[in-house]
């Protein structure tokens, strides 16, 4: 089975567990905090392997390196590191 390199950044935040339901991430992207290599992108945006996803909260910006590509819908929460490196 070939490793899928890139996904949708929507679905990518969910199957991580950096977000918990993928109409949050969704909403989150169209609402402007959620950027790649420090560009502003929409949901369907590819993240690949190597880029830099941040995430602006009203108190924080939290800001993760993408290891990996999950290929499962899900992962456990014990996984999340395999993926991505919190920076």
């Amino acid at each position: 089975m070939a490793k899928i390199a890139v996904m949708r950044v929507d679905k990518f935040l969910n199957v991580v567990n950096i977000v918990k339901r993928r109409a949050i991430s969704e909403d989150m992207c169209k609402s402007g905090v959620v950027s790649i290599n420090g560009i502003v992108v929409k949901p369907s945006k590819e993240v690949k392997i190597g880029d830099i996803v941040s995430i602006k909260f009203l108190t924080k910006e939290s800001r993760y390196q993408v290891l990996a590509m999950p290929i499962t819908k899900s992962i456990p929460k014990s996984a999340r590191s395999e993926y991505v490196k919190e920076l």
